[in-house]
């Protein structure tokens, strides 16, 4: 691992030498991607790459509007029919059209394709038409309140379907999209290197020649590199980094309220790695129950993030006023491992992520849950890797986040509804379901708005189905050579209008 950060170390160096005057970005990512395939990716450092490579159908600004991108609009026809006007002119980097054809292909890629992460974001599609070269309608089984920000993100991600039916499922070794970088090569656990493709659409507002993505998931290398000019920006650092950058001239801290979460998903029944213990929601409940949440703030990340106890943040508007941590009880704990029959202590592993800040998450957590009689074994692993095991059931606990959704059912729905691509720990629950099913398409606000407060009693509270701990702050730090960065709460870096001067 040290060979790894000190290898990353050594090539952001060298690219910074040849990337003064070819202006070239270098990006210090949290964590190495997992596959570049729109339809099969999970991580969060992946959609950060996508902003190099692949546009979507619709983008959000800094007010989490739905804006346009590769369409130019939308109507809806009715409350189940949705049409799109596409953008003129628009080449994948293999020179194919961008039209119709290919947004329906994309599209109907994601509801086949075998391991698709998109098929329960949009399972709502129940036909999809092209009206003309540069119009499609796509018709929905129900009336959906999230369909269009789902749109926002891979699900809205437009292939070329040349590519990708040559490449079949290695489609992510070289991804083909419409974005404005091409993909020029990638080196696990080094860098992914892109280009600028010529002949985007959006060309006059992209000013670098290449973008270099480098995972170096050491934030004290990540933060070392921004000091020396060996990269430019760094993603999602933590909050003692902070005081250190703000005293350098040459670094700014962005920092920006977040869309997600971060939690501990539990394996419930998945296959044979689920520990038959956490089956009965009392030994879940005592878990919650163990861990101070606010105690981890101070003691991780200096309070800078916001304890929680459901998926939906405080700024967004869905977020459960009423629905606030509890506060730590061993006592209470204790009491519900007596009554569900499990002896103690009950042996739990946790998978956790190879980061410095969240395997010192991890010891405080073993810490806390040694007191109300669980004994918590931590095993540290690269994220992508993990997030593979965690959907093979290879897991008991999972210590992981998500980068979140302008929609709630973009934080709940495929995580909580039985059979959902997301939902890793197999939990399921009739009602969760219903209540999932209705706030997905409930048009009322305020109806929406019980819906979700119903789910967060069931599904969290009663079931613990995951145990949700903070909402962070991403925390972005950049040379104050690079202007036109622009912040946006999903934290993706889109390099529209960004230069170095």
């Amino acid at each position: 691992m040290m060979r790894r950060w000190k290898a990353a170390f050594v090539l952001a160096a060298l690219l910074a030498a040849q990337g003064a005057a070819a202006q070239n970005l270098r990006i210090g990512l949290r964590e190495d991607p997992d596959i570049l395939d729109p339809t099969l990716s999970r991580t969060y450092v992946g959609r950060i790459v996508y902003m190099a490579l692949c546009d979507k159908l619709f983008d959000i600004n800094e007010r989490l509007d739905v804006v346009p991108q590769l369409a130019t609009g939308y109507i809806w026809e009715d409350p189940k029919t949705l049409r799109i006007t596409l953008r003129d002119g628009v080449q994948f980097h293999d020179g194919e059209r961008m039209n119709a054809e290919a947004v329906v292909y994309s599209l109907n890629r994601h509801l086949t394709m075998q391991g698709s992460f998109r098929r329960s974001e949009i399972s709502e599609i129940e036909a999809i038409e092209i009206v003309d070269p540069l119009t499609v309608r796509i018709r929905l089984k129900n009336p959906s309140a999230a369909f269009l920000a789902t749109l926002t993100d891979r699900a809205g991600m437009i292939v070329s379907p040349r590519a990708a039916e040559a490449a079949g499922r290695n489609f992510g070794a070289n991804p083909v999209c419409a974005g404005p970088f091409r993909f020029v090569e990638r080196i696990a656990q080094e860098r992914i290197v892109t280009e600028r493709f010529e002949q985007y659409w959006d060309r006059a507002r992209i000013h670098f020649q290449r973008v270099i993505y480098t995972p170096i998931p050491d934030n004290n290398v990540r933060l070392a590199n921004l000091q020396s000019n060996a990269i430019e920006f760094g993603e999602r650092m933590e909050p003692d980094d902070v005081r250190t950058a703000q005293r350098s001239r040459n670094l700014r801290v962005v920092p920006v309220e977040e869309l997600g979460y971060q939690g501990i998903t539990i394996n419930i029944a998945n296959g044979s790695g689920a520990n038959p213990a956490f089956r009965d929601a009392r030994v879940r409940r005592a878990f919650d129950l163990a861990i101070d949440r606010a105690a981890i703030n101070q003691v991780v990340y200096e309070g800078m993030y916001t304890p929680t106890r459901q998926p939906l943040p405080p700024a967004n508007p869905y977020h459960v006023r009423d629905f606030a941590p509890p506060a730590r009880d061993v006592a209470r704990a204790r009491a519900l491992l007596r009554e569900a029959g499990v002896t103690s202590p009950v042996a739990i592993e946790m998978t956790v992520p190879n980061n410095p800040d969240l395997r010192q998450v991890g010891e405080v957590i073993q810490a806390m849950v040694r007191e109300a009689g669980f004994e918590l074994r931590l095993r540290a692993t690269e994220y992508a890797s993990a997030l593979q095991s965690s959907v093979r059931g290879e897991y008991q606990t999972f210590l992981t986040g998500w980068s979140g959704r302008t929609d709630p059912d973009g934080n709940t729905y495929q995580f909580m509804r039985t059979g959902a691509g997301q939902n890793e720990g197999r939990y399921s629950n009739p009602e969760a379901d219903r209540l999932l099913d209705a706030a997905r398409t409930e048009l009322d606000v305020e109806r929406r708005r019980a819906l979700y407060a119903d789910i967060m009693r069931i599904a969290v509270a009663e079931d613990v189905s995951r145990i949700y701990l903070w909402h962070r702050k991403n925390i972005m730090i950049h040379s104050t050579r690079l202007i036109g960065y622009l912040p946006v709460p999903d934290g993706l870096v889109r390099l529209q209008d960004m230069r170095l001067q």
